[in-house]
């Protein structure tokens, strides 16, 4: 359910956008409120576990997650849609950290443990692999509602199979939540993923978004005080002195510097660039995810070779290779799915062959009582890192898009004006005589400067996830050697 719900909702965000005539800010917001209130509730629940117990909070987040899903999938309006996301990325989170806690609680260590784990990471894998095409049969065949819904309709047999199939169990000592902790960093990313969200409008230079940036800032400066003088902080910052640890965790950034966040954005070119279905979206959408779940064994053998100095910026680099690919198919003669297989492919491996080795090294590289804190800290600088790239992501697109329409239409179309055509653009809304611009409708009926400045935003897109891969698996490795 926690993978499914995170990789199917990026297909229905071209169709959300047409039905609520809303715009892509809006869009932005829907998938990074899950994502923002997912990193929000990651440093709690390990406390709220050890307190209440394992089974009991898992079958309440499980329970919500249900019904924030229904939430969802009832909304009559974005503002609540987005509410309804944030509420079910809570849920979620603490869903996902529960599990882990449960299965660590439940199965004997060793072999036993070690199956239990891999059936698990097999299912998340199955989930994020394949849901963009469930999400787009999902769309196709019953409506966008139903990429919620569906899990409504899954909590039920699941709460009972939790109710009669996990142990309860509490730790021993359980440790106060670390609320000063939580605030700070919270208000901090919301702030900074605000201020980019906002700054194509505002303006990334005015007193607006730079005051918010200063507020982010501050709150940053608060947060690194409160963790400091904490006496059970959720950031350890000692880790930070491994060059184990900190290697590894840039391949955590890198990853959700270009393969997570262009997750959200890679269904929009597909079905407006493109113009394929939700259903072919999804289907196109498996050469991105699928070899995610064949290379894991893959990066295993390289580490075991090489060891994780060279195998984690190895699949950063292959990443960024992919990206540069799919730069490369996007501008072909004839665009299609079949020209942007062979950059899809690779940065799927890249993320196969690094997000494993990732996880394992950062839990490796300290002593085994603080594997939980680190594990911590890595899931909670993917999460940031995915929050703010996919702000970033969303920004530079819509830059490029405004580049090429600058560009290429009459200077007397004010920047307001262009930036609604811009989001129109991106909605697949190719008639450029609903926003009055009836020069540009005479010049082009066809919508061929539209689409080319679409396909001119991915084209920027696309360029930063590749370099962004490439220099945060050069950074990891300068680390890796760092004695």
């Amino acid at each position: 359910m926690f993978g499914l719900e995170i990789s199917s909702v990026p297909v229905t965000l071209p169709v959300l956008q047409r039905i609520f005539d809303s715009s892509f800010e809006d869009m932005q917001w829907i998938v990074n409120a899950y994502t923002l209130a997912v990193t929000s509730i990651l440093m709690a629940t390990g406390a709220l576990v050890d307190r209440f117990g394992r089974r009991i909070v898992f079958l309440i987040s499980l329970a919500m997650f249900g019904f924030t899903s229904l939430l969802c999938g009832l909304a009559q309006d974005v503002p609540t849609l987005i509410v309804g996301r944030a509420l079910q990325g809570a849920s979620g989170g603490a869903m996902l950290i529960s599990q882990v806690a449960v299965l660590s609680n439940q199965f004997a260590p060793g072999r036993e443990r070690a199956r239990a784990f891999s059936a698990w990471g097999v299912l998340l894998g199955i989930g994020l692999g394949f849901g963009p095409t469930i999400g787009g049969a999902l769309v196709d065949r019953m409506g966008w509602e139903w990429v919620f819904l569906i899990h409504a309709l899954l909590a039920a047999p699941t709460f009972l199979l939790l109710w009669f199939g996990v142990e309860k169990s509490r730790h021993g000592a359980a440790r106060a939540l670390d609320i000063p902790g939580i605030i700070t960093l919270s208000l901090c990313v919301f702030g900074l993923v605000f201020a980019i969200t906002r700054g194509p409008e505002k303006g990334f230079t005015s007193a607006y978004t730079l005051s918010i940036i200063a507020g982010s800032a501050l709150a940053f400066a608060a947060f690194i005080r409160a963790e400091r003088t904490s006496k059970q902080p959720a950031f350890d910052f000692s880790v930070f002195g491994s060059p184990r640890f900190s290697g590894a965790l840039m391949g955590s950034i890198g990853m959700n510097f270009s393969f997570w966040p262009f997750m959200i954005y890679i269904p929009i070119y597909f079905q407006v660039g493109l113009g394929y279905d939700p259903m072919t979206t999804g289907l196109a959408l498996l050469a991105y995810t699928v070899p995610t779940l064949i290379f894991p064994p893959l990066g295993e053998r390289l580490v075991v070779r090489f060891g994780p100095a060279v195998a984690i910026p190895a699949g950063l680099f292959t990443i960024g290779l992919g990206f540069l690919l799919m730069k490369l198919g996007s501008v072909a003669a004839h665009p299609s799915a079949l020209t942007m297989l062979p950059g899809c492919l690779f940065a799927g491996a890249g993320l196969g062959l690094t997000n494993t080795l990732v996880t394992n090294t950062t839990t490796g590289a300290v002593p085994a009582e603080r594997a939980g804190m680190a594990s911590g800290i890595d899931m909670t600088a993917r999460m940031l890192t995915l929050a703010v790239n996919i702000a970033l992501m969303g920004a530079i697109l819509m830059a490029g898009i405004l580049s090429q329409l600058r560009a290429h239409l009459p200077a007397i179309i004010d920047a307001t004006l262009l930036r609604r055509l811009a989001e129109r653009v991106v909605a697949g809304d190719l008639d450029a005589s609903r926003d009055g611009i009836a020069t540009l409708h005479a010049l082009d009926p066809s919508g061929a400067v539209l689409r080319a400045a679409l396909t001119h935003g991915f084209g920027w897109t696309m360029m930063y996830g590749g370099i962004g891969a490439w220099l945060l698996g050069g950074l990891s490795l300068l680390i890796f050697r760092r004695r």
